[in-house]
């Protein structure tokens, strides 16, 4: 397929967005996740589709065709989504960059909010959005809960959700930071994002313009990887900033492997949960034996974090 620029007359002086989707399958919600793409009533949008090695390349592409006439497909071999992701940012052209998984669903003003925002702030490299958690079926299972970070040290903590579903960027900053790692295939998002949250501020929208789908195949549901994918790559920055000499940055990441632990626990309890309703008692005392030895001082975190909480938070009771 040729690439193609939605675009009209008044919209040339606004900056190309150029949305990535990488996909290695034909998911049951690929077509909704580019429909809602095609919908964006930003005028200039680039879509591009990296097939990484797709069992079924031409259903792909019907899919592709169908839904997003304007869209440019690449057929690659399997690489990993980190090399596709890289693959599709380098055979486009915007000035703005996102990510998109095939799965997930934007809102239609998505695009045109975050790329005002984002380029009404000069020092800004990225701009995230309210994002809520949906499953399968469309239902809302978390409302956007998102707050905007302060400065690097908050991105660090991963004190909010910042996720290439609700996420833009410059590609100036992008291409500084050197993309994706190729070498990472879980949680490369949160490598990306600690790169660039050293290179410039982040804006939030705090308006809902993004839908996270959980389900059972993506990879929030292996959560035993992506936690110790988040654990490799939390641990490789604080590295880097304590060699660097900085303190208030190695705290921060410490702060993030202590909520990678909680999330391990969380993780593990949900899968356990589910195995324990379907009899599989085993599977479900590994689940926990797991969280037991990854984390082990984690729920003991859990409650001290939430009863400093509860005492920092305002009373609302009358006098």
């Amino acid at each position: 397929m040729s690439p193609a620029v939605r675009t009209d007359a008044s919209a040339d002086a606004m900056p190309l967005v150029s949305v990535v989707v990488a996909t290695n399958r034909v998911s049951p919600f690929f077509a909704d996740a580019l429909g809602s793409l095609a919908a964006q009533t930003y005028p200039r949008v680039e879509i591009i589709v990296v097939d990484d090695g797709s069992p079924d390349p031409s259903a792909v592409e019907a899919i592709v065709t169908t839904t997003t006439p304007l869209g440019r497909l690449l057929h690659r071999a399997h690489t990993g989504v980190s090399a596709a992701r890289n693959a599709g940012a380098a055979e486009s052209s915007g000035e703005l960059l996102v990510f998109f998984d095939d799965d997930d669903v934007c809102h239609p003003e998505r695009l045109a909010r975050q790329a005002a925002h984002l380029m009404s702030e000069p020092n800004a490299v990225a701009c995230y959005c309210g994002m809520r958690t949906i499953d399968a079926a469309g239902r809302v299972l978390v409302e956007a809960d998102l707050t905007a970070v302060r400065d690097r040290l908050d991105i660090a903590r991963r004190r909010t959700g910042i996720l290439p579903c609700n996420l833009m960027m410059r590609r100036t900053a992008f291409d500084a930071v050197g993309g994706f790692d190729p070498t990472l295939r879980l949680a490369e998002d949160l490598d990306l994002v600690l790169n660039l949250s050293e290179r410039g501020d982040f804006v939030f929208v705090p308006d809902v313009l993004s839908d996270y789908r959980l389900h059972d195949a993506n990879t929030t549901s292996r959560h035993r990887e992506l936690t110790l994918s988040i654990d490799r790559i939390v641990r490789a920055h604080l590295a880097r900033a304590r060699d660097a000499g900085d303190t208030p940055l190695v705290a921060a990441h410490r702060g993030s492997l202590r909520a990678n632990g909680r999330y391990a626990w969380w993780g593990a309890m949900r899968h356990a949960r589910a195995e324990a309703q379907a009899r599989r008692f085993a599977s479900a005392a590994s689940d926990m034996l797991w969280a037991l030895r990854f984390a082990p001082l984690a729920p003991i975190d859990a409650i001290v974090r939430r009863l400093r909480e509860t005492r920092t938070t305002p009373s609302t009771a009358m006098p």
